[in-house]
C-alpha cells in the first residue's frame, strides 16, 4: 500500500507545531480541524473553569482546589473546543474558502469531507459529554444550557456586528461551571466572574479579528474589529477595564484575600500592555497579543491559588 500523502498545512498555523511534528499523516487534517495545532483556544476556554473552581474552593475555606475537577475541565475544554471548531468550520466552509487566512483549512481545502467532519464532531462531543456527566446534576444542567449559545455562534457574524459577544457568552461559561461543580448551585460571585469573562473575551477576540478586517469586509463577515474601526484600541481598553471591575467584584463577593487582588492587579497591568501595543495595521502583532491572554489568565489563576494557600 502506498504511503499516505502528507496533507498541506493550514496557512495561519505556526509551523513546527506538535501536530506537524508528531501526528501521523492520516490524523493531521482532523487534528487541524479540531485546532490541536493551536492550543490557545482550549487554553482560553479552560481558564474561566479553573478560575471559578479555585474561587469556589477558596470561598468554601479549602486551601486546595479540587484537582480532579481541574483535570476534568481541561479534558472537557480540549474536547469541546475541538468540537466547536469542527462545527464552526462545517457551517463556515464557504466563507472560509473566500478568506486568504482560512481557505487552506481542512474542509475548504478538501482534505476532510463534510460527512467525515460531522462524524468527527459527534465523536468529540461524546467525549465532552462523558466529562460533563462526571459532575453533579446541577453542573450537568448548567453545562447543557451552554449548547444553545455554542450552536448559535457561527451564525452571528452574518447578522450582527457583535459576534464576539456571543463568543464571550460561550467561552466564559466555565466561570459558572467551576462553582456549580463545587457547590451544586450558583451565586452572585460566579455570575460576576462570568460577566467579566464575557467582556474579556470580547476584548481579546476583537484583537484577534484585526487580522481579517479586509477579507471580512469583502465577504460580508461582521465583527467588532470592523465596527470599532480606528477606535478599536480605545474600545478594547474599555472592555478590559470592565472585565477587571467585574473580576474584582467577584473576588469581593467570594471573600478573597489580598494575594488574589494582587494577582488581578498584575493581570490588569498585562491587559493595559496589550492595549498599548495594538497596531491596527499589524496582523501578526494582533495574533501575538491575542495569544498573550493565556499569560493574563495564568497570572489571575496564580493569584487565586496562592491566596488560598496564604
Amino acid at each position: 500500500m502506498p504511503p499516505i500523502a502528507e496533507p498541506a498545512p493550514v496557512a495561519d498555523a505556526a509551523r513546527g507545531n506538535f501536530v506537524d511534528r508528531h501526528a501521523p499523516a492520516w490524523l493531521k487534517p482532523y487534528a487541524r480541524l479540531a485546532r490541536w495545532d493551536r492550543p490557545i483556544g482550549w487554553q482560553l476556554l479552560v481558564l474561566p473553569c479553573w478560575w471559578s473552581s479555585v474561587l469556589a474552593s477558596g470561598a468554601a475555606g479549602s486551601a486546595w482546589p479540587d484537582l480532579g475537577h481541574l483535570l476534568l475541565f481541561l479534558a472537557g475544554a480540549i474536547a469541546m473546543r475541538g468540537a466547536g471548531c469542527t462545527y464552526n468550520d462545517i457551517i463556515d466552509r464557504e466563507l472560509d474558502a473566500g478568506v486568504a487566512r482560512t481557505r487552506s483549512r481542512p474542509i475548504p481545502s478538501g482534505q476532510v469531507s463534510v460527512r467525515a467532519a460531522k462524524i468527527f464532531l459527534v465523536a468529540q462531543a461524546l467525549v465532552g459529554l462523558a466529562v460533563l456527566l462526571s459532575f453533579n446534576g446541577f453542573a450537568i444542567l448548567v453545562g447543557l444550557a451552554s449548547l444553545g449559545v455554542v450552536a448559535a455562534y457561527p451564525f452571528m457574524k452574518r447578522i450582527t456586528d457583535w459576534p464576539q459577544s456571543v463568543l464571550g457568552l460561550a467561552f466564559s461559561w466555565g466561570a459558572l461551571m467551576g462553582w456549580a461543580a463545587w457547590y451544586g448551585s450558583l451565586a452572585v460571585a460566579p455570575l460576576a466572574l462570568y460577566a467579566g469573562g464575557v467582556l474579556w473575551t470580547i476584548g481579546y477576540d476583537t484583537i484577534y479579528a484585526l487580522q481579517d478586517k479586509e477579507d471580512d469586509a469583502i465577504v460580508g463577515v461582521r465583527s467588532t474589529a470592523l465596527l470599532f474601526g480606528e477606535r478599536a484600541p480605545l474600545y478594547v481598553g474599555f472592555l478590559y477595564a470592565g472585565a477587571v471591575a467585574f473580576f474584582a467584584l467577584s473576588l469581593v463577593l467570594a471573600g478573597a484575600g489580598p494575594v488574589a487582588y494582587a494577582g488581578l492587579a498584575a493581570g490588569a497591568v498585562h491587559l493595559g500592555w496589550q492595549v498599548a501595543r495594538i497596531d491596527l495595521s499589524d496582523g501578526a502583532l494582533a495574533l501575538r497579543l491575542f495569544k498573550s491572554n493565556w499569560t493574563f489568565g495564568l497570572i489571575l489563576l496564580a493569584g487565586l491559588v496562592l491566596d488560598g494557600l496564604a
